[in-house]
């Protein structure tokens, strides 16, 4: 269904949008959804990060158990 949208289609579709919607109402919308995805990128980046930290750390720590009980 969607395969056949062309151009002119599209162009008909955000008319639509346009009218129903208003300006006002969808550039405010893209902003919340612009924030949405910084925020989505953010919470990767330190999801990621932690996950490094804690390899880094577990690395850190190298001493066999056996050395450990003696200390």
């Amino acid at each position: 269904m969607l395969n056949n949208i062309g151009l002119p289609g599209l162009l008909l579709i955000a008319v639509v949008v346009l009218v129903l919607f208003g300006r006002g109402k969808i550039s405010s919308l893209m902003g919340e959804v612009g924030k949405g995805i910084t925020s989505f990128k953010k919470g990767i980046n330190e999801g990621q990060a932690e996950l490094d930290q804690d390899t880094a750390d577990a690395a850190k720590d190298v001493t066999p158990e056996d050395e450990k009980d003696k200390v």
